[in-house]
């Protein structure tokens, strides 16, 4: 680039024999004093060396020349300005090229180089060339770097030394040296050229931001240096990094060209806070609702408090992205969970308040509540310490008056639990590889739809992904794998969890978990859980099992669909009842598992694929269907696929409604099971009362409250083969377990009766 061509600028000052009020013997401002008329200055229009020149006399310390016109500097320029001088006599002096530097308005610019290097002339009649190059940035070769300040310079001379001699100087010239320094005009824009030190203390912001101003679609360089921001900076052009930059935590970086993580590890140089600037500027821009990590491994020693990085929000509504990369996780004593002990008072009036906790400052957000009547997955939402007050994630079931918790925090790679509510995050082809030490990812204590896709949390310390509050919310969990560090225990000493959840309208699709001690404790309800496949076996023989999914309310209102329910179970509980006897309302209800694949292997007789646990007294199924699925058993045989656990209660078999259980197939099962049941029954001696039993067949044992129809399969005969057409009445939950029925005929027969019997009423 070269202004004096592109847009006209005129450099050069004029010539000496256009005369010399041009020319000052001050600094070149208006009122200066000039050389026109001077007893020391003359014009001499015929020399052998020069065309025409000014012949000055030195007659002070340092004698000025400075031209009085306004020689324009613009940022991102560089001027060269020359002059060719030679003594004629007296004493020999030095030669320097000096300017004044001012601003729009006449204003002095103070604190900026004005002088360039000195020249001792050492002869008479010999032509000596000064030089000093001016311009905006520190660069190699500049003389006079003078930022971006600066609007036009004073250009001239300065004569040192002696007093007395005598010297002439040619006119002087002003080249526009620009190109000299750029290494591609019209492509790239330095920021040294705006004023950028690189010093790592100078603040180097309105450098950089007069750079992006200047660049108009070119790329802006970044060179070799530490650049220190100490302000918010938005480039709106593309920028490459041979430097680094440094900011202060509250400042934030924004490239809105190239948003991108490789890109801030270029501007960092540190792949842990350039995730962190990143974040930042993710919740701070418009301009870009996505960060692509790249591909590149982001390697992180201690956990990520993401609303720490930004600490101007804490909470965020708007739709943002995270894609395409790994967090790789090194180091020990920093993940390692805190853990404290507090006696705490519960009253089931405010089921989800501990009051009167001891040591509440050292209970923290995001910590596991375990105790005596505490149900699985309970946290640690919120606390007051002024109150003493703990706010619970999740009611507890048995834990009235007072008694001593224990607090565990686990240590999360990504920690949200900082804002207040973030909504619309969503993650894409990212693996959190936990080595062992860290757990995965801590929710915000609310918002709707986090979405987690196509993502991996690998070898978890504790957790995958953990809500302490309602931040689960509407949360998508797609095409995810999650790999377990305890493959080599026993399924009942394991202590990993995939996920848990509080909040409702949660979706699990098409996943893959293996080998946790859960894949998902469900405490909301209008789940759907489709297409995933967990698996939880060991290598013991009669081997225990544990549930692959907890459904941890009574009322779920949850579909578990087309899944892979391989060596471990479905359980269904009330745990989340802060009065987990039976009252009111529905109980166990609003429950569809269908066309799932159920496999077990090597595992105890009395395993069981679904199981319903009671933690109160009075429960029974208020809506369950379970159709469509295969359960099959290898390597031995189990008892039945459905049973009731009964460590706190029994269900009440007497009650019940829509169950249906029907359309699935058994294999290496002792016992299927069926709602309604079709029974055969064959009575071989004449009765009037024929029980027919179920066998046990009936779902988790239930009882025979209702029989549908019963159809004579063939003649119905008395005891001398008359043959008879009789309608029978039928006695109900009949024997010690409810779970036969009674035909009654009017006289005593035999023969054969196809009986449906349900557990349920019409």
């Amino acid at each position: 680039m070269n202004k004096a061509i592109t847009d006209g600028v005129v450099l050069t000052p004029p010539a000496f024999a256009a005369g010399l009020g041009m020319w000052s013997s001050g600094d070149g401002t208006p009122g200066s004093d000039t050389y026109d008329g001077a007893v020391n200055a003359a014009f001499v229009p015929a020399d052998a060396d020069f065309s025409g020149c000014l012949e000055l006399q030195k007659t002070e310390a340092t004698q000025r020349l400075r031209y009085m016109g306004q020689t324009p500097i613009e940022p991102g320029c560089y001027l060269r300005v020359t002059a060719r001088v030679k003594a004629m006599s007296g004493n020999l002096p030095s030669v320097r090229i000096a300017a004044w530097a001012g601003q729009s308005g006449g204003s002095h610019v103070g604190g900026l180089t004005e002088i360039g290097p000195s020249t001792v002339l050492t002869g008479y009649g010999q032509v000596f060339e000064i030089t000093a190059i001016i311009g905006s940035g520190t660069r190699g070769g500049v003389d006079m770097p003078w930022g971006t300040s600066p609007d036009y310079a004073h250009v001239g001379l300065d004569l040192t030394g002696a007093t007395g001699g005598v010297i002439r100087i040619d006119d002087l010239i002003v080249e526009d040296l620009t190109s000299a320094f750029h290494r591609d005009m019209m492509a790239m824009v330095d920021v040294r050229d705006y004023g950028a030190l690189g010093n790592g203390s100078t603040d180097d912001t309105a450098a950089f931001l007069a750079a992006n101003a200047a660049a108009d679609g070119r790329e802006v360089l970044v060179p070799a240096g530490t650049y220190r921001l100490n302000s918010d900076v938005t480039m709106t052009e593309r920028v490459r990094f041979e430097g680094s930059i440094s900011m202060p935590t509250t400042a934030i970086f924004s490239l809105t060209k190239n948003f991108d993580l490789p890109t801030y590890i270029d501007a960092f140089g540190n792949e842990q806070l350039a995730f962190q600037k990143a974040f930042q500027s993710l919740l701070n821009s418009a301009d870009h609702e996505s960060l692509d990590l790249g591909g590149r491994r982001i390697t992180i020693t201690e956990p990520l408090d993401l609303q720490s990085f930004v600490p101007n929000r804490t909470s965020y509504s708007q739709r943002r992205h995270i894609a395409n990369g790994q967090f790789y996780v090194t180091g020990d004593t920093a993940w390692a969970p805190d853990t404290a002990t507090s006696q705490g008072t519960y009253a089931t009036s405010d089921p989800r308040t501990l009051r009167n906790v001891t040591n509440v400052a050292n209970v923290q957000v995001g910590a596991l509540v375990t105790g005596t009547g505490v149900g699985r997955e309970v946290y640690v939402r919120s606390k007051n310490d002024a109150t003493q007050e703990v706010t619970l994630s999740k009611p507890l079931y048995d834990a009235n008056g007072t008694q001593s918790y224990t607090f565990t925090r686990f240590k999360y790679v990504l920690d949200f639990s900082g804002f207040s509510k973030l909504q619309r995050f969503s993650m894409s082809d990212v693996e959190l590889l936990c080595n062992e030490v860290a757990s995965g990812i801590l929710l915000p204590p609310a918002g709707v739809i986090f979405h987690l896709r196509d993502c991996w949390i690998t070898r978890p310390r504790d957790r995958g992904i953990t809500s302490h509050g309602e931040g689960c919310q509407g949360m998508l969990i797609d095409r995810c794998q999650f790999l377990t560090n305890q493959a080599d225990q026993r399924a009942q000493d394991r202590t990993s969890i995939v996920l848990n959840t509080n909040a409702n309208d949660v979706k699990l699709r098409n996943n893959r978990s293996t080998q946790f001690k859960h894949f998902a404790v469900l405490g909301g309800s209008n789940n759907v859980v489709i297409g995933n496949h967990f698996f939880q076996g060991d290598a013991e023989d009669a081997g225990v099992r544990t549930a692959g999914i907890v459904v941890a309310s009574g009322y779920c209102s949850t579909t578990i669909t087309g899944n892979y329910v391989d060596n471990c179970s479905i359980e269904w509980t009330n745990e989340y009842d802060p009065e987990p006897d039976f009252t009111s309302g529905f109980s166990f209800a609003s429950l569809s598992i269908s066309d799932n694949v159920f496999l077990s292997s090597q595992v105890a007789p009395w395993f069981g694929y679904l199981v319903i646990k009671p933690y109160g007294t009075e429960h029974f199924i208020g809506g369950l269907s379970v159709t469509g699925n295969k359960f099959r058993c290898v390597d031995g045989t189990i008892d039945r696929v459905d049973r009731v656990d009964t460590s706190f209660a029994p269900l009440n078999m007497a009650k019940g409604k829509n169950i249906l259980m029907r359309g699935n197939t058994f294999h290496q099962i002792q016992t299927p099971t069926y709602n309604p049941i079709n029974i055969q029954h064959d009575q071989n001696t004449a009765s009037n009362a024929w029980t027919v039993d179920t066998n046990g067949a009936l779902p988790f044992g239930g009882q025979a409250r209702n029989v549908e129809s019963v159809v004579a399969i063939g003649r119905l005969r008395t005891a001398s083969n008359q043959n008879r057409w009789a309608v029978p009445y039928v006695d109900l939950q009949q024997g010690s377990d409810g779970d036969q029925v009674r035909l009654n005929w009017q006289e005593a027969l035999h023969g054969e009766v196809s009986v449906k019997i349900s557990m349920t009423e019409t």
